[in-house]
């Protein structure tokens, strides 16, 4: 199980450029494994904190699929910070605010997701 979030704010949307299972290098959205005992959005809030320093405050729940939760998340506190001395983090190259308009950026599991985030709650986004 999966839980992660859309952050979008003033036309970027937060991302962390990491190495997944199947080898490639791809951004995704900040998240990761729910622990035994967290709900989704516990553990959402937890994973965004651990990978990107922000505390963050979860609005809606955009999507469920085979046991992955993507949430629209805003930040509420914090600082943007890669902590490379948590173990759970040796898979994330760099975290960073990503322009909607670089699409480049976004593959084909992303994409979508960020469209429906734009199209569900478009707050934020001038």
């Amino acid at each position: 199980m999966i839980a992660e979030a859309i952050i979008i704010q003033n036309n970027v949307v937060l991302m962390v450029k990491q190495y997944v299972e199947r080898g490639d290098i791809v951004w995704n959205f900040p998240g990761g494994g729910i622990k035994e005992g967290e709900s989704p959005e516990q553990a959402c809030i937890r994973e965004v904190r651990e990978e990107t320093g922000f505390d963050i405050q979860l609005k809606v729940l955009l999507k469920e699929r085979n046991k992955k939760y993507s949430f629209i998340g805003e930040v509420v506190g914090g600082d943007l910070f890669l902590d490379t001395d948590n173990q759970d983090n040796l898979d994330i190259i760099e975290i960073a605010w990503i322009p909607l308009t670089e699409l480049e950026k976004f593959d084909f599991i992303t994409l979508p997701m960020l469209e429906l985030a734009i199209k569900r709650v478009p707050y934020g986004i001038s």
